[in-house]
């Protein structure tokens, strides 16, 4: 059975957990500007000592999102709680410097592998593994051209650093690396993911959840819900993000269609 919060607010249950795991795209922001209601709720779970974490897929390491977040307005502290999918990869990738790698994604997640650039390679056929971080900037939306490009290098094995498969950036929804991931695999070739659901993420971002009693909150029924589900974590959905135009069948049906739990929904986050 999942309640709904939208009159109670986070309010009525934050007392019952001690980590709250919070999504950033599409819960703290929309690409855009920040939602006001989440920095408040935030701003509520310091004064009642608890503990939580900016949990977000983005492809790049945790100090490239902390500075986005204060220039969107966030303070330091709360844009301290980041951690990043790209953050959780770059253990396995600097362990992997020996390799040369072929990079799938947009210039802006270069901060990534600045630390070991020198293994990036230009033509796909002379690299060790690919690395997907994105769409490029001028294939944004075609996606026959990454079948294209992958058909033949299914042999190598890709990173995916972001699973999220779209995001919205203000009204505008964009596909993310995990759309490009999942060609691959429709090709035949194997991919590593990095970010929710996949529990490794969870396990970096937070030193030793035994006995805790933890929460995820997103927008996204593939990696925030799904990542809760698989952590036998509790899960509050914010139904106006990526599902916002599939909940008018009413949350049962939705989570059927995704094979998900949902313990509880709310509109936007809010105290």
């Amino acid at each position: 059975m999942t309640s709904n919060l939208d009159e109670k607010g986070l309010r009525s249950i934050a007392g019952e957990y001690d980590v709250f795991f919070i999504d950033i795209w599409g819960v703290l922001h929309n690409g855009l500007n920040l939602f006001q209601n989440s920095v408040e709720v935030l701003e509520k779970l310091e004064k009642n000592k608890k503990q939580y974490v900016l949990l977000t897929n983005a492809p790049r390491p945790n100090l490239t999102v902390i500075e986005y977040l204060k220039k969107m307005g966030l303070d330091e502290k709360k844009a301290q709680q980041v951690y990043t999918s790209g953050q959780a990869a770059l253990d396995q990738l600097k362990t992997m410097n020996s390799k040369s790698f072929f990079h799938i994604g947009p210039p802006r997640d270069f901060d990534l592998f600045k630390t070991f650039q020198n293994q990036k390679v230009e033509k796909i056929d002379s690299c060790d593994f690919l690395l997907c971080t994105g769409l490029f900037d001028d294939h944004k939306s075609e996606l026959i051209f990454y079948e294209k490009l992958l058909r033949n290098y299914t042999k190598k094995k890709m990173i995916c650093t972001n699973p999220d498969l779209v995001v919205d950036r203000g009204n505008v929804r964009e596909f993310c690396a995990g759309t490009i991931a999942k060609i691959f695999e429709k090709l035949g070739g194997e991919v590593k993911y990095f970010g929710k659901p996949y529990p490794e993420v969870y396990e970096k971002a937070f030193n030793n959840l035994r006995g805790k009693k933890v929460i995820c909150i997103g927008d996204n029924l593939n990696t925030d819900i799904k990542g809760a589900n698989i952590q036998n974590f509790d899960s509050l959905l914010i139904n106006n993000g990526i599902h916002k135009n599939e909940i008018s069948n009413g949350i049962k049906e939705l989570t059927k269609k995704y094979n998900v739990n949902v313990n509880y929904i709310q509109t936007e986050l809010k105290w």
